[in-house]
């Protein structure tokens, strides 16, 4: 993706259902559950570069004697810094660090808290050591305003209203509200995560563990944020990206199971695993964008499905380029293209071999480095930005060829506007086509991508500017007051964004969205090609959350807040719509 977003966290649990002996004799170390924990994190780096942080639970420890350790990062490289800090602790053998049970985190800072106390996991401790809980996750919730209110109504003082913080305190207050000790075979976790997680509208992959050894995972009941698990003999494991479980045990795909939506996986300090209904399942609604941007292809399902996407938006590039093969080199934008690129190419290698021509390929974009400005002349910090992209000069012919260029999605347009396009009018093509294997981006996320205002999004801008060239901006208005209208009712919202880009088109929303990229002073012609709806549903059958073209939201919070989002762009509120 040009665009950088902030977006999905990963986590990873860890139990070790073997005595500490029994790893040192058959894998010849100490640390076995600490080294595979911090594989399952390296493995998923990808998805948080701006925190780390690591918790291990100590498995009967004497009293007056800690029960876990902690530690966090938010240092330039955060998860290697917290592994170099923990690593002499761990071989110290300070019994402190001997634990069987492990929880990490990686975080991607949505909203912009870049320090430690945002960072996982979050502890809440307590006396007794089965009401003490350390939390992790990947989520986000669009109802923190009533978990807010309701911890206040129920004698609390919330000192955050952060969604990590707030399902912290929740949870705490339901384990409270058990007897003040059970046993812990007794313990019933999974009412308490019932009881916690009916108050949830949104997404969440949520793990931890409580004080005396028992952890758990529990995912959304429309399964929108991923989670996988796996567990034998030895080990029970739960992390956010399937291929990390696999690269870590060495599992199969088939091996390594998707965590259940609505169900909780517990494992008691026994090591017994145990499944527990807590929400009722609705329509799985796995979010789609793992599939085309975030998750990394080196899971078979999802480099298959990238694949296809460059398949399905073959007719339309070869339309775009009039099926002139012998004038047009073909190319991608780094990186998270370039399996949607192999899919593409091999759909254009079939064509061209049955009509005798040959394809015109290879990386003319390239990925220089990651540009911080630090410049304070705007001119130069412009100039500086747009090479944050270099070009292989001498494939593309100047005057003669088209040249196109594949990008997954295209959400703020910022980056191709102002880097991508100008560099790359240089080479002095006849036109340049940008392809998206995703669809016009037109709604808000409010369930983990850092898409929470619709002025960021180019869709959107796109529409009004044709709504403006039409004289229609008064059906925008009309938009507008009804979304206030539902709000203020307070009862089940419908999207009233949708009417306005159902009025303009998709054909003309697409032309002015080829126009709001276009950078000032481009001499080569712009197209811009979209993947429809259609061929998406068709490439990832199994993720329909694809909310964020089509409106479709999987929970009640998801209307709420794209109506949230029309109302603060109207009356000018630079609020986030959730």
């Amino acid at each position: 993706m040009s665009d950088p977003l902030k977006h999905e966290c990963a986590v990873a649990l860890l139990r070790l259902r073997k005595p500490a002996e029994y790893f040192r004799r058959k894998y010849g170390t100490s640390l076995y559950g600490f080294e595979k924990l911090a594989l399952l994190l390296e493995k998923q780096h990808n998805r948080g570069q701006d925190g780390a942080g690591i918790a291990g639970v100590r498995f009967d420890p004497e009293p007056g004697e800690p029960s876990f350790f902690i530690e966090k990062s938010v240092a330039a490289t955060p998860l290697a810094d917290l592994l170099e800090k923990l690593a002499p602790k761990l071989n110290s053998g300070d019994p402190v660090y001997s634990d069987e049970l492990y929880l990490g985190h990686l975080r991607y800072s949505t909203f912009g808290r870049h320090e430690l106390s945002a960072c996982h996991p979050f502890v809440r401790e307590s006396p007794c050591l089965n009401r003490t809980l350390l939390l992790a996750g990947n989520f986000n919730l669009t109802d923190t305003r009533d978990i807010f209110k309701l911890l206040v109504d129920t004698g609390h003082h919330p000192a955050s209203k952060a969604d990590g913080y707030l399902i912290l305190q929740l949870m705490a207050h339901c384990l409270e509200k058990e007897k003040s000790y059970q046993p812990p075979e007794d313990f019933e976790l999974a009412e308490v995560l019932r009881k916690t997680a009916r108050h949830f509208d949104g997404a969440y992959t949520l793990c931890g563990m409580t004080g005396d050894g028992t952890a758990f995972a529990l995912r959304d009941p429309h399964a929108i944020r991923p989670g996988f698990f796996y567990f034998d003999d030895e080990v029970a494991v739960v992390a956010s990206e399937r291929p990390a479980i696999q690269a870590a045990f060495n599992r199969s795909t088939a091996e390594v199971q998707e965590l259940p939506p609505g169900r909780a996986v517990i494992i008691r300090r026994d090591g017994r695993i145990e499944f527990a209904d807590c929400l009722e399942p609705g329509e799985k609604r796995s979010c789609v964008f793992e599939r085309i941007y975030f998750s990394r292809p080196n899971d078979a399902d999802i480099h298959h499905e990238r694949k296809e996407l460059g398949h399905k938006l073959t007719p339309g590039i070869l339309q775009a380029v009039d099926n002139d093969f012998d004038n047009t080199f073909f190319s991608y934008i780094p990186n998270s293209a370039q399996i949607c690129f192999h899919g593409m190419l091999e759909k254009l290698c079939d064509i061209a071999l049955r009509s005798g021509k040959q394809v015109r390929f290879g990386q003319v974009a390239i990925k220089d480095a990651k540009f911080r400005t630090f410049i304070a002349d705007a001119a130069c910090r412009k100039d500086f930005y747009m090479h944050v992209y270099d070009v292989t000069y001498g494939l593309v012919r100047p005057g003669a060829d088209t040249l196109v260029v594949l990008d997954d999605s295209i959400v703020r347009g910022n980056t191709m506007r102002n880097a991508i396009l100008p560099i790359l009018d240089r080479l002095g093509p006849r036109r340049i086509v940008v392809g998206s294997s995703a669809p016009p981006i037109k709604y808000p996320d409010c369930y983990g991508i850092d898409m929470a205002t619709l002025d960021e999004l180019v869709a959107f801008n796109a529409a009004t500017d044709v709504l403006k060239e039409r004289g229609e901006m008064d059906f925008l208005f009309e938009c507008y007051e009804r979304a206030k209208a539902e709000l203020a009712a307070g009862g089940p919202c419908t999207n009233c964004l949708k009417p306005v880009y159902d009025r303009v088109g998709d054909a003309a929303l697409i032309e002015a969205i080829a126009a709001r990229l276009r950078p000032e002073g481009m001499n080569a012609e712009l197209t811009v090609v979209f993947q429809s709806c259609e061929a998406l549903r068709r490439c990832c059958p199994g993720h329909t959350g694809d909310w964020y073209f089509t409106g479709d939201y999987p929970t009640p919070g998801g209307f709420r807040v794209v109506n949230q989002a029309l109302v603060n762009h109207i009356e000018n509120c630079n609020e986030r719509a959730y």
